[in-house]
This record gives C-alpha cells, sequence and structure tokens, in this order.
C-alpha cells in the first residue's frame, strides 16, 4: 500500500476535490491518498466527495483549522 500526501493548504473549494481527483486515477487499489486542507468549506465537502465516489474515508484534525483527510482507493 503506497501513501500520498496532497497539500491544499490554503486552497478553497473546488480545488482540493479537482487535485484529489485527479490524484486517486494515479493510485493502485488500496492507496491511500492523504489531503492536507485548512478551509472549513474543504473540511465539508471533500469527505462527502470522496464518500459518494465509493472511498473509504477517515478525516483527523492535525491542528487547530487543520485537517488531514485519508482516503483509501477501494475501486
Amino acid at each position: 500500500m503506497n501513501e500520498v500526501v496532497l497539500d491544499c493548504y490554503g486552497e478553497a473549494c473546488p480545488l482540493p476535490i479537482v487535485k484529489s481527483e485527479k490524484a486517486i486515477k494515479d493510485l493502485d487499489l488500496g492507496d491511500l491518498l492523504i489531503v492536507q486542507i485548512d478551509h472549513s468549506c474543504a473540511m465539508k465537502n471533500l469527505p462527502e466527495w470522496a464518500r459518494e465516489q465509493g472511498y473509504n474515508v477517515e478525516v483527523e484534525e492535525v491542528d487547530d483549522g487543520e485537517w488531514e483527510v485519508f482516503i483509501e482507493k477501494t475501486k
């Protein structure tokens, strides 16, 4: 399993989703995309988008107002 970190700090929606969609296409099944975000709109929209795509999603707050969204490519 590979882990790829995508730095989206300072970027508002829809950029984190657009970048995540592009990055996950290059991953193999079981790989993990870790998206770093610091906008509340992305915090809501990115996990929602990933779940709608059928991916496993976990969110961890790493600092006040900063999150890492773990997206496992499952399909």
